[in-house]
């Protein structure tokens, strides 16, 4: 009878061991989300990789695109609900995709920039705009030239930047569209007279002898990384959009207590495992270097609208008046510049001080 019993227990309890790994998966909520193989794409993966998004009762898949707008194009399939992405594709899937700023990535104002060949002319000429001492570059020597980049991308926004800098807009030289990996490629390979680039790319293309013209910080301006939202599904869902946030911003408090040294390794790893890509050291560390990660309560601060329009609204809309100037606009679009809800303080309030929600 004894050993009866014994059997049956031993039965039960595993049983209970195979199911309870189960129970516990049905009660996570499926969260798709969609990034680039940037910084703070590292924070989400990271907050994955300590089963951070299981503690808020999430289970956050983290998809990898090219760019912001392969993520927008997917919008529609309904692929994600969450994405990040610059401030462009934030730009664009606010007018055309009903997408939401929730907080932002990280700054990638150093982490952005423009490179030509090492025996260009226009690395010969540097503070041509007494402004802007830093940046190379001259009407002359850049008018009518060649530059690859992605379009509808924070590399874009630093080319258009540079060349308003030198007096000069996109219609003054020749733009030719390809991802980031084969700009580095035609770049190499002397394809064009230059490259707009983010960041890891910008380094490998600047350790392969190109020469930095510019980057936005040089031109005297600030870059945001954002979280977006799909609109209806974080306006239907605010707990579920909140708690994905205290997941993102538990990674961030863990990096700024920490020094960034702490993380290298980890941030190898999400490279190679996550990415496919095998970056050594040394340019990790620029990486990491060049991107600034912003603390809860500092983006509280800036998205919030009591006073009217946030910080952030107003960021937002001033690189959306400076892509509508050159033309990259609908009618329609301009005329929704200055009124568009390109972010939404509603969801980074309901993030609690201790980072603490629960399930």
């Amino acid at each position: 009878m004894l050993k009866k019993y014994t059997v049956l227990f031993l039965t039960a309890l595993m049983l209970l061991l195979f199911t309870a790994p189960a129970a516990n998966a049905a009660r996570l909520v499926r969260v798709p989300t969609a990034w680039v193989d940037e910084f703070e794409t590292f924070l989400m993966w990271y907050a994955k990789e300590k089963k951070w998004d299981r503690d808020a009762g999430l289970d956050i898949e983290i998809q990898q695109y090219n760019s912001g707008a392969e993520i927008l194009n997917a919008h529609s399939t309904g692929a994600w609900v969450y994405a990040g992405m610059g401030v462009v594709p934030s730009i664009i899937g606010n007018m055309r995709n009903n997408v939401i700023a929730i907080a932002i990535g990280v700054d990638e104002a150093a982490a952005n920039g423009v490179v030509v060949h090492a025996d260009s002319p226009i690395a010969a000429v540097k503070g041509w705009n007494k402004e802007y001492p830093n940046v190379l570059g001259s009407p002359d020597t850049v008018r009518g030239k060649t530059f690859v980049l992605t379009d509808i991308s924070s590399a874009h926004y630093v080319l258009s930047t540079w060349l308003k800098v030198l007096g000069l807009q996109d219609s003054d030289i020749s733009i030719r569209d390809m991802a980031q990996g084969l700009v580095v490629a035609s770049l190499e390979n002397h394809i064009g007279d230059g490259a707009a680039l983010w960041a890891p790319q910008l380094y490998l293309a600047l350790d392969k002898g190109g020469v930095l013209a510019a980057d936005l910080k040089s031109c005297g301006k600030e870059s945001y990384t954002y979280l977006v939202a799909d609109k209806t599904y974080a306006n239907a869902n605010p707990e579920i959009t909140a708690k994905f946030l205290t997941v993102y911003f538990r990674a961030v408090d863990d990096y700024l207590s920490k020094s960034p040294e702490v993380f290298l390794q980890d941030y190898r790893r999400f490279y190679l495992e996550w990415a496919g890509k095998d970056y050594d050291e040394d340019l990790l560390r620029r990486d990491i270097k060049n991107h600034q990660v912003l603390a809860l309560a500092e983006q509280q601060n800036l998205f919030d609208e009591t006073k009217g329009r946030s910080e952030v609204q107003k960021d937002i809309e001033a690189v959306a008046q400076f892509f509508g100037s050159l033309g990259r606009l609908s009618k329609d679009e301009l005329s929704r510049i200055n009124t568009s809800a390109y972010s939404s303080d509603k969801f980074i309030k309901l993030v609690p001080p201790n980072l603490k929600l629960k399930k």
